[in-house]
């Protein structure tokens, strides 16, 4: 693919103009309102109430890791094949729908539905929202700006759930259905947001544009295995994209089984009560959301793919230090950890964007990455059952940290490895940051000002 030439944006404010505003403040709105479970601090004890047993809880659960793997291939070649603006839509009716399933029905077939739908709809969003967005920015020359709009978005749904989340107790005072209820109401906000998005044009080819080729050429027969093979056939050419894929898999799990799977336990095994739970939860919200916020704190000497790593080293390195000190020196590991977290996904989920070559499915390679990052979640979680029923808590901190650091040192060496260099500037020449530009990235006119010699001109390479 040739070289991209960088075409000033004709807008105002930054550089934008005013369909990459309008995008990014929808993104912003969809993606705030669609996430906004506030179910989710009461949700075990709300089964519990419906007369639901420990067992059906958590089966309900691995039911849903499970579907949730198997919608995300068929949802992202939907996404690739009507667009993603229209997956958003779908995906909130099926977010609302979701959230009412509980209210009408609260037994184990209720809650059951309730999850499968959640399943759904989280999956026909998962890429696409992802998709559309850099698609949008990139339409409008406005491409630059991605990387603060998605960790911006990320930043704003999280404040929003340290917010909301204190108020269930008092709401289900009131309304014991409450939290479903609002849910419902959430979800349907984020509909009216992705129906206010614009149909995505130009040059650059957005993915509504592309869904119409493809389903031009789609009724021919065979389209979604075409799509899926093409996504596939992308993956194996392109060294850059998988090994991309993989780093992310150490930012995913690593989070996920520690925010997740092992976050009380940690607190319990340091003498730390229930009640300061949420307390240290939502402190720990508060660090993820200013750090997804913030990318551009980082420093310029490092590139997007280096920071990842080291990132990633700083998780691990965390959850080693949890085993030593006592709960304070934990709360702030914690934190630290959480921060670590709201760093890396906004960057991590640039390079994967930046790495899909032009016209391909982009949605669907998004959905193989999320299969490839919770199936290695999933395989985790087996592991820590098995280290915190045996009592080998510790154990499980340190073996975690050392897997990461072997891992992400035989991902460098290939990395820097000729071949995969040559793979990366085939690939596609101008659209990862050089190196040290995330400052460049996320378009801070300040932090730019205020660093002298700083390149102009925002070339980049792969």
């Amino acid at each position: 693919m040739s070289p991209r030439i960088r075409r000033p944006a004709t807008g105002t404010g930054g550089g934008l103009t005013d369909t990459a505003r309008r995008i990014i403040r929808l993104n912003y709105g969809f993606q705030l309102l669609f996430n906004l479970l506030w179910w989710m601090p009461v949700f075990y004890a709300y089964q519990k109430t419906a007369g639901l047993s420990d067992a059906e809880i958590f089966g309900i659960q691995s039911i849903y890791y499970v579907a949730f793997c198997l919608f995300e291939i068929p949802t992202g070649l939907i996404a690739d094949r009507i667009g993603t603006r229209n997956c958003l839509r779908a995906g909130a009716v099926v977010m609302t729908a979701a959230n009412l399933a509980p209210v009408l029905s609260a037994s184990y077939t209720g809650f059951l539905v309730h999850f499968l739908a959640i399943a759904a709809g989280r999956s026909l969003t998962s890429g696409a929202a992802s998709a559309y967005l850099y698609d949008g920015l990139r339409a409008e020359k406005c491409d630059e700006h991605y990387l603060k709009a998605e960790g911006t978005a990320r930043a704003l749904g999280l404040a929003a759930k340290v917010v909301c989340w204190p108020l269930v107790g008092p709401l289900m005072a009131l309304a014991h259905a409450a939290p479903y209820l609002l849910s419902a109401v959430s979800a349907a906000g984020s509909l009216a947001c992705a129906a206010a998005l614009p149909r995505l044009a130009g040059a650059a080819g957005g993915s509504d544009k592309a869904a119409v080729e493809r389903s031009e050429g789609g009724r021919r027969g065979g389209a979604f295995l075409r799509d899926a093979g093409a996504a596939l056939r992308c993956v194996a050419s392109s060294r850059w994209l998988a090994l991309v894929m993989v780093q992310g898999v150490a930012v995913f799990t690593l989070s996920r089984i520690c925010q997740v799977n092992l976050f009380q336990p940690i607190l319990l095994d340091h003498g730390i009560a229930e009640a300061s739970h949420g307390g240290v939860l939502a402190a720990m919200t508060v660090a993820e959301a200013v750090g997804s916020a913030r990318p551009q704190w980082l420093s310029r000497r490092l590139t997007p793919v280096a920071w990842v790593s080291l990132l990633s080293l700083v998780l691990a390195g965390t959850l080693a230090g949890m085993t030593v000190g006592g709960p304070w020196s934990v709360v702030a590991l914690l934190c630290l950890f959480a921060a670590a977290t709201g760093f890396a996904y906004p960057i991590q989920r640039k390079l994967v964007n930046d790495a899909v070559p032009a016209h391909a499915p982009r949605a669907t390679l998004l959905s193989v990455e999320s299969i490839v990052d919770r199936a290695v979640c999933a395989l985790a979680a087996v592991a820590v059952g098995a280290y915190v029923s045996a009592g080998h808590l510790d154990a499980l901190l340190l073996h975690s940290a050392l897997a990461t650091a072997i891992l992400l040192g035989g991902f460098q060496l290939v990395v820097h490895s000729g071949s995969v260099k040559r793979s990366q500037e085939k690939a596609s020449v101008g659209s990862l940051p050089s190196a040290g530009a995330v400052v460049e990235e996320v378009g801070d006119e300040a932090v730019r000002a205020a660093a002298p010699g700083a390149e102009s001109g925002r070339g980049r390479r792969r």
